[in-house]
């Protein structure tokens, strides 16, 4: 996947796409390989970088959503499930089974948990990661030595799914190239065409590199801009009034001795309602998350300081020692794009999470909402609704079982590159082609200098923040780490692409900007 050959794609003007997809998140990258893979012709633009906002910033779970079950919306359960079980299946070196464990302080709890957690196993039949059960308190001790044992009661395993969101992003994007779409990162839609019946047929562009500029003319338009989507709906009805309200979510990253475990802790209930999850992730721990309406989308929000405390409290009540500031190893904050509330006061978690299409007055359709586990379904529903309008003929969606770019099953998990799925061998001869390659960025970490490159030259990274954040997780797993090696990295890029030192300076300075939200 080269960037070069996706923008020669849509050099052509008087091509009719069926599909012009604004956005490259989760959503977007959905709809893109849904198209495709049914025969549709898309062009996917997006502003920035794959997933460089939201879809990069989740909890990095696939999962049915236990609160939802407690909130009663189970239908919505129900879909999340199903997907999450198709999710694992398409991209098996991405996804994987989890363990949680819920640490009970009343016998009550133990008996509720365990109820509610057997029924979210009846939901996900045919589906499952595996089955839930009560375990003692030595039991719990045992696999979370690090849990606060006074007054521990026992607990309750369950399953769900882990991943990588970002790698599966890249994934998603090769995997529409690989079915005949284009998609293409670092262009921005600056207008929406409308023909002379006032409806949307396509979008004008800009590359943010060069500034060379592009008309594409398509029967669909999509806008699938996430915490943007007001942004594009302006474009589309300059009187567009907002309807979408950004929540901010926030996630620390510690040190893993504060599981101690391979297991995942969640806590179902905390002081305001909410839950919280301490995760094994690239052998640290993310823990969070919030939920703070935020008045306007950004996308470098930073962390709250009402919400760094929020985490470190609840956190401490049940890890010990109880994490301090001074134990983050990076904290990242992520916006999600909820529907506006229609009353003032109304809070984040009683602000619907499920997916909706709105279609406006010029047929330009949007897509808001959901999580990175519905993703798949929220593309088919999307593509459909196009089908339903008569804007492209009928083709039916063949993702249910359609393997994304990288499937493997059965991966090395104890190996840092199980991520790269059946790509993994040919980045290892990449490495093998001059010796400094195998070179760690960092002698804290196992990332290479050969890592830095591929991502250069086949996954379309661009930037200093492209490679340290989304292609290699160094920003997300040590901030301050990633800060020192930026020069390096800077440079090893710049000579892959044939760019001059002031393109190094420029880029680490950026990077410093970026990587002040993510140190504490």
């Amino acid at each position: 996947m080269k960037r070069e050959d996706e923008i020669e794609k849509i050099r052509n003007s008087e091509k009719v796409w069926d599909f012009v997809i604004i956005g490259g998140g989760a959503t977007g990258l959905g709809c893109a390989v849904d198209a495709a893979s049914r025969g549709y012709q898309v062009a996917l633009l997006e502003q920035d970088d794959f997933a460089k906002c939201t879809s990069s910033r989740s909890t990095k779970l696939v999962h049915g959503g236990v609160r939802y079950l407690q909130k009663g919306d189970v239908m919505l359960v129900l879909e999340a499930l199903r997907e999450r079980g198709r999710m694992k299946a398409n991209a098996p070196h991405l996804v994987k089974d989890q363990a949680f464990l819920i640490a009970n302080y009343t016998y009550w709890d133990n008996f509720l948990y365990f109820c509610g957690l057997t029924f979210y196993d009846m939901l996900s039949f045919g589906f499952g990661y595996g089955r839930s059960k009560f375990i003692s308190k030595e039991s719990v001790m045992r696999r979370l030595p690090a849990i606060r044992r006074e007054g521990l009661k026992g607990g309750i395993i369950y399953h769900d799914g882990q991943f990588d969101d970002s790698r599966m992003a890249v994934n998603l994007a090769q995997t529409c190239v690989e079915q005949g779409g284009t998609v293409v990162n670092h262009v921005k839609v600056t207008a929406v065409l409308h023909n002379d019946k006032g409806k949307a047929c396509g979008v004008k562009a800009i590359d943010q590199e060069t500034g060379e500029t592009f008309e594409l003319k398509a029967k669909a338009v999509v806008n699938a801009a996430g915490i943007f989507v007001d942004e594009v709906m302006k474009l589309d009805a300059p009187g567009h009034k907002p309807m979408v309200k950004p929540s901010q979510g926030v996630h620390l990253v510690l040190d893993m001795k504060f599981l101690q475990g391979n297991d995942a802790l969640m806590v179902p209930k905390t002081s305001d309602g909410r839950v919280l999850f301490a995760v094994p992730w690239h052998n640290r721990v993310v823990v969070g998350t919030t939920d703070v309406l935020r008045d306007h989308p950004e996308s470098e929000p930073r962390a709250l300081e009402e919400e760094i405390n929020f985490i470190l409290q609840t956190a401490g009540l049940y890890m010990v020692p109880a994490p301090t500031r001074a134990d983050i190893i990076s904290v990242f904050a992520g916006q999600r794009p909820l529907a506006a509330p229609k009353k003032e006061g109304k809070s984040a978690k009683e602000i619907s999470r499920s997916h909706k299409i709105i279609v406006s007055d010029n047929d330009m359709i949007t897509i808001t909402g959901g999580k990175w586990t519905s993703y798949r379904l929220m593309a088919e529903d999307t593509i459909d609704k196009a089908i339903a309008m008569n804007l492209v003929e009928h083709r039916k969606c063949v993702t249910k079982h359609l393997k994304i770019h990288g499937w493997r099953p059965n991966p090395d998990l104890t190996s840092h590159y199980y991520v790269y799925g059946s790509d993994e061998p040919a980045v290892h001869e990449l490495e093998h082609e001059f010796v400094m390659l195998k070179d760690k960025i960092s002698p804290k970490y196992d990332y290479t200098l050969g890592e830095v490159v591929w991502a250069v030259r086949h996954e379309m990274a661009r930037t200093l923040d492209d490679v340290l954040a989304r292609r290699v997780r160094l920003l997300y797993i040590d901030a301050r780490e990633a800060l020192r090696v930026a020069p390096e990295v800077a440079k090893i890029m710049a000579a892959e692409r044939h760019l001059p030192l002031t393109w190094v300076d420029d880029q680490v300075e950026a990077f410093k900007e970026i990587a002040k939200n993510y140190i504490v």
